[in-house]
């Protein structure tokens, strides 16, 4: 009896279990058991309490353009306040427009969802909700399985009752991906429309805001056809629940979307500059310079840096196009159907960048002066092969350009000034250029190479080559200091200099033309670079005191010869010690130390750090004599005047000093010159030395630069000639002996001395002295 009561109540108990009410019950516990113990394991909220998502190391110029940005995400953080009510709306209407009502969890989309799922045995729709996947973003992975989407859920509702639905937004916002690099929305309007994002349109927040479900794939970079589709879909919501009236609609439908260039990201091309800042912030941060979100700012001015990049581009390919045409980039076999022809040519043209701004085409035709091509965006044009001569095949060997050219030839082209194309092709050389604020320090403009995308390598702060004459004048300023005067004659004739120790050779410096001029003043030699005479200056001074002597300019010792040759820059230095350097005479005698970054904050806009450069009033050392600097600011300014850089004459400036450069075979080329406020170097060579061309020295090949640069870098600067400092005394002097005239012998010429070292009077007055040259200079 009892047995069979015992059998009853369990079949009774079995049959209780079984009934679908028991079973759901038993669930519901089973799922709150779940949701209890899955909850205690949720991670804590700081995260999103006290947001401070990665944020990418941003570069700026002095006026505040981004030139550069470096991190896993480019984001840019905004206040809830800033973002526009119009996104706001879209973002709900495209995600969740219950998101006001719910708790993190929408439950009526949740049985929709599943329904979907379970009519299709899969995992098809989702049911997110804006905090979930905020939750997801922040916290969990992007998988797809009903374990992630639970805990996705509980860690949704924990964020809502811990955030306001202002702050979750305002998170949304600002740490969601949406494609081509950008993490959160300012990014995004920036990318995609190079604008803020207070200043988007509703058409432009509705594509935006669209982008959310599939950013890699419908953004508009990828497939602008489906980022429309979407941005209609928002837009339609936006128009069903309210939020957006009938003509708003209307307007927002019929607004062209008109994306940002990539190549136009950055407005001011300074990409050395921007990996420089980068090198420099990793060492002193790590890895964690990609995510704190630093904002540094350098002396840059956007004009300047313009006009550096375009100045270098020029000069690169002026020098390539004297040296021939190498030929195509390749050759592309082009169909005879126009319509694929095209399709082809925007095809491979596509991922092709425009460099120095050398603009990519592909050849239609060629006829006997002029050929035909196709850009990128299928537009056509038209340049003349007249300019580029004869097309360089091998060495001795050289045909006619049309020759090189058919139809399907990629090629490059420069525009002109008056709109036509020029055929170009990209440079084998290199060039360098940088400007600086010689009273500071503060470098306005650094161009490292043609182009950063072609050679990431920086030729200014990087490449180490030898200046040539340029190094002339911190000899001929050690010169001052040991008595001798601009107006010293010395002889311009052949001499050798013998061994000036075990193990050297004996050294006979010879002029660039081999046309001796015989006694000649040291001005009038450093005007016109003649080499023999600089030889026997060093050797007057002595070596080792001349070497000690340089020094004083910045330049490591153990990078300058110890023997007389040193005198004709064979040592190896940076174009931006060669800045410095010459920053010494400009600035009237003070060693200044050159600064990229002038100050850096943090992603609130609080200041780290404050550039504090010493100038001459702060506390800058002063390493020549004010008479020394000026002096040589003088020598300096006939070689422009007279000299191998009489071109710079063209720029109509009377207050311009600089000096020419040029190595051994023509390998390096340089002008190094200055106003009086602005300070430029440019150098031309090959990576690999190798000579540049007979008669390409730096008048020919890196003055241009300079001139190109300075000519619209000085535009608004007005002339300021220096004054002489006390201790100077002018006198007049017979040129050909370098000894005082009386002041009525109109034959003499009057100069600069220090008051110590004014020559005696000349025994008995040459009636016809014989005045030196100033016939056209001889380059160099």
């Amino acid at each position: 009896m009892n047995q069979s009561r015992s059998a009853r109540i369990l079949r009774g108990i079995v049959w209780l279990l079984a009934t679908p009410c028991c079973l759901v019950v038993i669930g519901v516990l089973v799922v709150l058991l779940a949701a209890v113990l899955e909850y205690s394991r949720l991670p804590a909220l700081d995260d999103l309490t006290d947001y401070r998502p990665a944020l990418p190391l941003r570069v700026f110029t002095a006026q505040g353009t981004l030139i550069g940005e470096f991190g896993k995400e480019r984001r840019v953080v905004v206040a809830f306040s800033d973002v526009p009510q119009s996104l706001r709306l879209a973002i709900v209407a495209a995600e969740d427009d219950r998101f006001y009502q719910h708790h993190g969890i929408d439950y009526p989309s949740i049985v929709r969802a599943a329904l979907a799922d379970l009519s299709s045995w899969e995992k098809r729709q989702g049911a997110s909700t804006l905090t979930m996947q905020l939750a997801r973003s922040v916290y969990l992975s992007p998988e797809k399985s009903f374990e992630r989407k639970f805990a996705e859920a509980l860690l949704a509702v924990k964020i809502e009752r811990t955030l306001s639905k202002e702050q979750i937004l305002e998170r949304y916002v600002n740490q969601i991906y949406l494609g081509e690099g950008a993490y959160g929305f300012a990014a995004a309007a920036d990318v995609y429309f190079g604008m803020p994002l207070n200043q988007l349109s509703v058409a432009q927040a509705a594509l935006l805001a669209g982008l959310t479900k599939a950013p890699s794939r419908d953004n508009p970079v990828v497939n602008f056809a489906a980022a429309i589709a979407r941005q209609r879909y928002v837009l339609g919501r936006m128009l069903a629940l309210g939020v957006l009236a009938p003509d708003q609609f209307k307007q927002a439908i019929a607004e062209p979307i008109h994306l940002r260039e990539a190549r136009a990201r950055y407005r001011v091309n300074a990409a050395y500059v921007a990996e420089d800042v980068r090198r420099i912030m990793v060492q002193q941060y790590g890895d964690a310079a990609y995510q704190i979100g630093f904002n540094v700012y350098t002396t840059l001015h956007d004009a300047d840096q313009a006009r550096a990049y375009q100045a270098v581009a020029r000069g690169l390919v002026a020098y390539d196009m004297r040296h021939g045409y190498r030929g195509p980039e390749r050759n592309l076999d082009l169909p005879r159907d126009p319509v694929q022809v095209k399709a082809v040519v925007m095809q491979a043209l596509s991922g092709l960048p425009s460099l120095g701004g050398l603009v990519p085409a592909v050849v239609l035709s060629v006829h006997s002066g002029a050929a035909s091509v196709m850009f990128a965006d299928g537009s056509t044009g038209q340049f003349s092969i007249g300019p580029m001569g004869r097309a360089t095949l091998g060495k001795g060997r050289a045909m006619p350009l049309p020759a090189r050219l058919q139809i399907g030839s990629l090629v490059r082209l420069e525009r002109l000034d008056h709109g036509t194309w020029r055929l170009a092709e990209i440079p084998q050389a290199q060039a360098a250029l940088v400007s600086i604020d010689p009273a500071t320090g503060a470098i306005t403009a650094l161009q490292g190479g043609f182009d950063f995308r072609l050679e990431s390598y920086d030729h200014v702060t990087q490449a180490r080559r030898q200046p040539g004459s340029s190094f002339k004048p911190f000899i001929y300023s050690a010169a001052l200091e040991k008595g001798l005067m601009p107006a010293t004659v010395v002889d311009d004739s052949p001499f050798v200099v013998p061994p000036s120790g075990p193990g050297q050779q004996a050294w006979a410096p010879v002029d660039y033309e081999r046309n001796y001029l015989g006694p000649i003043s040291i001005r009038y030699a450093l005007a016109e670079s003649r080499n023999v005479v600089a030889a026997r200056v060093i050797e007057q001074i002595g070596v080792p005191y001349a070497r000690q002597y340089v020094t004083r300019f910045g330049f490591p010792l153990s990078e300058i010869p110890p023997y007389p040759s040193m005198v004709l820059g064979v040592g190896s230095f940076t174009p931006l010690q060669m800045a410095v350097a010459y920053a010494t005479f400009a600035n009237g005698g003070y060693l200044i130390r050159p600064y990229l970054i002038d100050r850096m904050t943090d992603s609130s806009g609080n200041v780290l750090f404050q550039a504090h450069p010493l100038t001459a009033a702060d506390g800058a050392p002063r390493v020549i004599d004010a008479r020394n600097a000026f002096m040589m600011t003088s020598m300096l300014h006939d070689v422009v005047e007279y000299g191998t850089g009489a071109a710079a004459k063209q720029l109509g400036r009377g207050d311009l000093a600089g000096k020419t450069g040029t190595t051994d075979d023509f390998i390096d080329a340089w002008f190094d010159g200055y106003s009086s406020d602005r300070l430029t170097i440019t150098w031309i060579g090959f990576d690999q030395p190798r000579s540049l061309g007979k008669g390409e020295v730096g008048a020919r090949a890196a003055l241009p630069i300079w001139m190109d640069f300075m000519k619209a870098a000085l535009e608004n600067s007005p002339e300021r000639q220096l004054s002489a400092p006390d201790g100077i005394v002018t006198v007049r002097i017979n040129p050909a002996t370098g000894l005082q005239v009386p002041e009525t012998d109109l034959s003499g010429r009057l100069d600069y001395f220090f008051e110590e070292n004014v020559p005696p009077l000349q025994p008995t007055a040459i009636e016809n002295g014989e005045a030196q040259p100033e016939g056209a200079p001889a380059e160099q």
